[in-house]
């Protein structure tokens, strides 16, 4: 699918160096040292929120007009590297904000929905959920089944989500639900802007889950929950279904760069480890069995490094926003998987132990080839958007 380019104003070169190298030094001598304690608390500490807010995490992919920082994708996923490398909790803080919930108002929002939000959104002062997961619609959108019925000038939403990233806190949920069947016109699906403390709206206790602990989800209730005329994205019934589609296929490039990073992280972890732990006397890393792992890993990373980037290229170009994002996000979790299992086998037993860095990655990547599009769902739009082209080839 060929798109328009990107064209917001961007930071320069210089500027985005200086952002990077603050990240990495924010992730790896702040946040780095506290994982076991996120994990064991199941929260962000106050002190990290806020430097997060601080140096503008929550609206890194803001347009600068609406008082983000302004990266393009091509720099997020640089972003994205650097945030993967520790606990995935942190990077949740703020994901929605400059991702799928987000991106739907950049892209779609009125002129008034975006100065209404979007500059408290990249200050953090608001957190926004994406609310389209529900069950039986989870990686299919077109099979979502919650309802949005005018009320006067008024729309009135009923229906439910479920694993909505940062429910138990949001301030504003981008809510998609259907307000007819699907017919010649399109899906019938709408997005609306539902604040979270609007009558109706229910949020469920927090979800447990296998792991990224710190990472809050949980159920979204709507039960006649009403909002405005103003709350209709874009003003327009049908946007719905596209802007779901675009953000979540700008959200796998992002997630395959989460991946790297976490990959490089267990990496560096089975390096640090098979150069010091010894059987026998011996370092562990001298043995070829160890190596040949470590060898695969490092492939694994290099090459998922390189799909990210130049996915994140063809994006802003405006080559390719469909097909690519899907291959990157398919390879990079599925690689990230390997490498972490990889990397608990290089640490033996240790690698199975609470608090132990690669116990935790093992199981924070799994959640990885789920979201944002499950692996198999991948796989079906790469493929069935290769035969299209060779039709489209066919016929022209």
């Amino acid at each position: 699918m060929t798109s328009a380019p990107e064209t917001d104003e961007t930071v320069d070169a210089a500027g985005f160096r200086e952002i990077l190298a603050q990240t990495r030094d924010f992730v790896r001598r702040v946040v780095v040292g506290r994982e076991v304690e996120i994990a064991e608390l199941d929260r962000i500490p106050d002190e990290i929120v806020a430097r997060a807010k601080a140096m503008g995490l929550y609206g890194y992919a803001i347009p600068q007009r609406w008082g983000g920082l302004g990266l393009d994708l091509a720099q997020d996923v640089e972003l994205a590297m650097e945030l993967g490398y520790t606990t995935l909790a942190l990077r949740s803080l703020f994901g929605t904000n400059n991702g799928i919930a987000g991106q739907v108002l950049v892209g779609f929002g009125t002129e008034d929905q975006r100065s209404r939000w979007l500059e408290r959104i990249a200050s953090g002062r608001v957190v926004a959920s994406f609310a389209l997961t529900e069950s039986g619609a989870g990686s299919d959108p077109a099979a979502l089944r919650p309802k949005a019925a005018r009320s006067g000038t008024d729309w009135v939403i009923d229906g439910e989500k479920r694993f909505i990233t940062n429910a138990p806190v949001a301030d504003l949920f981008v809510v998609f639900a259907r307000t007819r069947p699907a017919d010649e016109h399109g899906p019938g699906i709408s997005v609306f802007l539902v604040p979270a403390d609007s009558p109706g709206v229910e949020v469920g206790p927090k979800d447990r889950k296998m792991g990224q602990e710190g990472a809050w989800t949980a159920e979204v209730h709507f039960r006649d929950a009403r909002v405005g005329a103003d709350a209709l994205v874009g003003g327009d019934e049908d946007i719905g279904y596209r802007a779901a589609m675009i953000s979540l296929a700008r959200g796998r490039v992002h997630i395959a760069a989460l991946a790297v990073g976490a990959a490089q992280r267990a990496l560096d972890e089975s390096v640090a480890y098979a150069a010091t732990a010894t059987q026998g006397g011996t370092p562990i890393g001298r043995f070829q069995l160890v190596q040949a792992h470590l060898a695969d890993m490092q492939t694994e990373v290099l090459a998922g490094r390189a799909l990210v980037r130049e996915t994140a290229r063809a994006w802003v170009a405006g080559e390719d926003r469909r097909i690519a994002p899907s291959a990157a996000k398919l390879f990079c979790t599925e690689m990230a998987g390997r490498v972490a299992d990889s990397a608990v086998q290089v640490h033996g037993g240790t690698g199975y132990m609470r608090g132990v860095a690669v116990e935790r990655i093992y199981r924070d990547v799994r959640l990885l080839r789920l979201y944002e599009g499950t692996s198999e769902i991948q796989r079906l739009i790469i493929g069935g958007g290769l035969v299209r082209n060779a039709e489209r080839a066919a016929r022209a």
